[in-house]
């Protein structure tokens, strides 16, 4: 019996061994293989002992507020830290420097100089788009990550590598592979305990549709599946350095997950509050009269943009008179960046379900171009941006559990009364009282959003500014993209550069 357990034990030691002689091999193998493939390419010889920090965005030209902390992220290095070289991963294969540069003065108002940033195009951008995998979407966008992050890695390899986009699954690749330093900023977790509970409570929403919900075999195996995925992810997190988080109610989930608190801190995202503070607080008047509300988010499924048709037409039954052309009359405007044939298609569906619910959109037969209750403006310019945002009286934001909401930001510095939804970073950072003063509105669902729409409309013009100047004196220096630009120089960067000066 001792000897055959003398065996065994060495067999599984045997085995261990093997398994750990084939990993390093293994490991080996792909370092050399990498550096072979990026030392060849035209970027790495030009670059040749320069320092780098490259970024990974696949989706760089897009609008949104990523994007303007990637843009004021390198706009951070290259004014603390000259003769650094950015490098930004992008799947956006057609745009070359140029356009890159024109969206971020364009758009986010960030000047980016062309001389110490470069782009590096990589094509297998469609394995982490969502439309690849119509099962086991974070298992298989994760998956994705790691392919598209070989390929950058194979075009280039950086000194410093940040992820500013969530794909965490890059990480280990780039640190081992890679022997790249890890740096990150968090947006939203890809995977988080309120996921979790709403598969265990089997409550319907983006990340759990209705076959699995009415299924307690399909939400059991689905919860099981969440949790393995998880512990995967609070594995690969760890390989970050420095993880910097949007909001406290990220940075409480990336805690929760990652277990790594020394390591992490909340710095809010870049917003151009002083630009916007400069709008008058007294509102122009919207095209045709009237009350104007603003939706400015990407046409993603998670922003519920049918939630805001909704509650316009629940609010035209609670009061037709706003619907009646006047100083009343309230119409929407849905603006927000539109990426690739899915965000178009749902715009198409919400032109659809504006039609069902009996709204009149603008320029189509039923609304023309006076007696319109809704319309759309896709991937408008900094300068349209900010003529809307003059005009509005109510910012609508309705993403349940928005991690941040650099939109309601904007709403308030630019003077309009956010209404946004009452969970995530709207709720627990940015619709907070100024010194008891209120500051918006928060909503859940058609009803309540009606309903708040109605009590804002209610007020007197004096009540409404004074809530619009309590909502802008309460951002403007709490989340200005100066104060965002010197926390990501001095507590990301700086750490993350081997003490080079």
């Amino acid at each position: 019996m001792v000897l055959s357990v003398a065996s065994l034990l060495w067999f599984f030691g045997a085995c261990a061994v093997t398994v750990v002689l084939l990993l390093g091999a293994l490991l080996l193998g792909l370092r050399w293989y990498s550096r072979r493939c990026s030392g060849a390419s035209e970027i790495t010889r030009v670059l040749k002992g320069r320092e780098t920090i490259g970024f990974f965005h696949p989706y760089a030209h897009a609008g949104g507020g990523g994007e303007r902390v990637l843009w004021c992220a390198i706009h951070a290095v290259q004014e603390s830290h000259p003769g650094v070289v950015c490098i930004v991963y992008t799947g956006d294969i057609e745009v070359e420097k140029p356009k890159f540069l024109e969206l971020a003065r364009d758009r986010f108002g960030v000047e980016v100089k062309a001389d110490t940033v470069e782009f590096v195009h990589v094509r297998k951008r469609w394995w982490v788009e969502a439309s690849t995998w119509r099962r086991f979407t974070l298992l298989g966008q994760s998956f994705g990550s790691v392919i598209l992050g070989w390929e950058a890695l194979c075009s280039f390899r950086p000194d410093v590598f940040i992820d500013s986009m969530g794909y965490a699954f890059t990480f280990p690749l780039f640190a081992l592979v890679g022997s790249c330093r890890i740096g990150c900023y968090v947006h939203y977790p890809t995977i988080s305990t309120d996921m979790l509970a709403r598969v265990k409570s089997r409550d319907l929403g983006v990340c759990n549709d209705g076959a699995v919900a009415r299924s307690g075999l399909l939400s059991s195996a689905k919860l099981l599946y969440y949790k393995a995925f998880a512990w995967v992810y609070s594995i690969v997190g760890r390989f970050a350095e420095v993880v910097m988080v949007n909001s406290s109610w990220t940075g409480g989930h990336i805690n929760t997950l990652w277990k790594i608190p020394d390591r992490t801190s909340v710095v809010f995202p870049p917003c151009d509050t002083r630009m916007l503070a400069a709008l008058p607080l007294d509102r122009c008047l919207a095209d045709g009269g009237g009350f104007l509300v603003l939706s400015l988010a990407q046409f993603r499924p998670e922003k519920d943009h049918p939630l805001q048709l909704r509650a316009l037409a629940r609010l035209f039954e609670l009061v037709p008179q706003h619907r009646e052309q006047g100083a009343g009359r309230v119409r929407l405007i849905l603006a927000g960046g539109c990426r690739d044939d899915g965000d178009r298609g749902r715009v198409a569906a919400l032109r659809a379900l504006g039609t069902e619910l009996g709204l009149r959109q603008r320029g189509a037969e039923q609304g023309g171009e006076t007696d319109w209750d809704f319309d759309f403006r896709t991937n408008i310019s900094m300068s349209e941006m900010k003529e809307l945002l003059g005009k509005a009286t109510v910012g609508l934001h309705t993403m349940r559990e928005e991690h941040f909401g650099i939109n309601v930001v904007e709403f308030m510095a630019a003077g309009a009364i956010p209404l946004a939804h009452n969970s995530g970073g709207p709720k627990m950072d940015i619709v907070t009282p100024l010194k008891e003063q209120r500051t918006g509105f928060l909503a859940n669902d058609d009803n309540t959003y009606a309903a708040a729409l109605k009590a804002i409309f209610a007020l007197s013009s004096e009540e409404r500014t004074k809530i619009a100047a309590a909502a802008r004196a309460s951002v403007r220096d709490r989340f200005a993209q100066e104060a965002f630009e010197r926390a990501f120089s001095d507590n990301m960067v700086a750490p993350l550069r081997r003490g080079q000066p």
